[in-house]
């Protein structure tokens, strides 16, 4: 199979700069490979999600002369071949039901002397890996393999986590019923054939938990590219949560210039859209080169 990316937004917010640095990176990346990109709305968490702004994105992404290949895919629609693979899981000894609240978790940690930080990966204690213990089924868990997932990242090299240390046996489907984000775009990627996965470096420590869902599940392992951040005026990732605005589509070229230096590309010069992605494909294909060199053992 040849190179196949994509770029995956949720419609909870109109692009901003920091999701468009996302948005190129992964189609430059493609397009230098000679392999498609794709398009999927994550809209699975669908209270957040707002009427339209799917229409938006994809005309933000128009404007920068960006479009899907094959037809954009909708997560929303997608929650019979969730159900399957959660289902095999189960079967398999890898997923469990959970009776925990948020609260429930701090307070088992509480009692162990450690208290939960704003901000911080809330662990799991595995409360419930050995039954409900009496509690009514709210969520089902994955069950983590014990040790170090080791995975290279394109651009920032070798990268380990013990997930079952630092994030603890992880959500699948949540309480509201609703599919969590890991299996999701697990499912999603091996479904449509993704070999390269090119998103923000705020994503890479969601590596390893996909990791170990590919291995359980029997899927392929994708190669991983995490881009560099546009951050905000408080230090922190731009985000929709921290009043990240809409980028300019008015100004596409420029919006485009913008995020080819968060991601290391020298100016170009051209007079439309278009014409600078053409221009930006060999420019990033040799700076790949470069970094492949410079991390390779």
């Amino acid at each position: 199979m040849g190179y196949r990316g994509r770029f995956a937004p949720s419609p909870t917010g109109a692009l901003h700069a920091g999701s468009l640095v996302a948005a190129l990176a992964s189609w430059l990346d493609a397009r230098a490979a000679g392999g498609a990109w794709l398009v999927r709305i994550e809209d699975v968490d669908r209270p957040r999600c707002i009427e339209g702004m799917d229409r938006v994105i994809l005309a933000q992404l128009a404007a920068c002369a960006m479009h899907s290949d094959e037809p954009v895919r909708y997560q929303s629609a997608r929650d019979p071949i969730y159900e399957r693979a959660l289902q095999r899981l189960v079967e398999g000894g890898r997923a469990y039901p959970c009776g925990c609240t948020r609260k429930q978790i701090d307070e088992a940690w509480a009692a162990r002397g450690f208290a939960h930080r704003r901000g911080e990966e809330r662990v799991y204690p595995g409360t419930c890996r050995d039954g409900l213990h009496g509690r009514p089924a709210r969520a089902w868990r994955f069950r983590v393999e014990p040790g170090r997932v080791d995975w290279r990242d394109r651009r920032l090299g070798p990268q380990f986590q013990d997930v079952e240390r630092e994030v603890g046996d992880f959500v699948l489907k949540r309480a509201d019923g609703l599919w969590a984000y890991q299996l999701a775009v697990v499912v999603d990627d091996a479904e449509q054939g993704i070999t390269d996965i090119v998103r923000g470096a705020d994503l890479a420590d969601n590596t390893p938990r996909q990791i170990q869902l590919q291995r359980a599940l029997g899927l392929a392992q994708p190669h991983w590219l995490h881009a560099p951040l546009v951050l905000g005026a408080d230090g922190h990732k731009l985000s929709k949560q921290n009043g990240a605005q809409a980028f300019d589509a008015g100004d596409a070229l420029g919006a485009l210039q913008a995020a080819a230096a968060v991601l290391g590309l020298p100016p170009l010069s051209a007079a439309t859209p278009a014409e600078w992605l053409a221009a930006a494909v060999p420019a990033w294909a040799g700076m790949m080169r470069t970094l492949r060199e410079r991390i390779s053992p």
